[in-house]
């Protein structure tokens, strides 16, 4: 029986940690949680997202701009990361209405696609 979601795992380029958690961590506000020391030498690092985890490993040789996969961030207030993210110069990509919901996506500096939602 599955019990539920523990972690989901995007990637940036190796080498890349730094900026990640500026992004991630300073401009998202995700706070970041110790890796097990087992896992350290693999670089990346880990995010807690509410009750899940975010686990940003790195990979290079892999197009992010190619692919529909994406996370999506419950929030309680759009209007207010649309507004935060355009003042870094990101652009709010429109996407296909979801009946209950409002929602836009927008590409992380690396590329990856990324999700803001909230229930209306």
């Amino acid at each position: 029986m599955i019990l539920g979601l523990h972690h989901a795992q995007i990637t940036i380029p190796i080498g890349a940690e730094e900026e990640g958690k500026q992004f991630y961590c300073d401009l998202l506000g995700l706070e970041e949680i110790e890796k097990p020391d087992s896992l350290k030498g693999r670089g990346g690092f880990w995010l807690k997202v509410g009750d899940r985890e975010v686990h940003v490993g790195t990979e290079d040789g892999f197009d992010r701009l190619l692919t529909k996969a994406h996370l999506a961030y419950l929030v309680d207030d759009i209007s207010y990361w649309k507004n935060v993210l355009e003042k870094q110069g990101i652009k709010p990509i429109g996407g296909v209405p979801i009946p209950g919901f409002v929602r836009f996506e927008f590409k992380d500096p690396f590329g990856n696609r990324v999700e803001m939602i909230q229930e209306i």
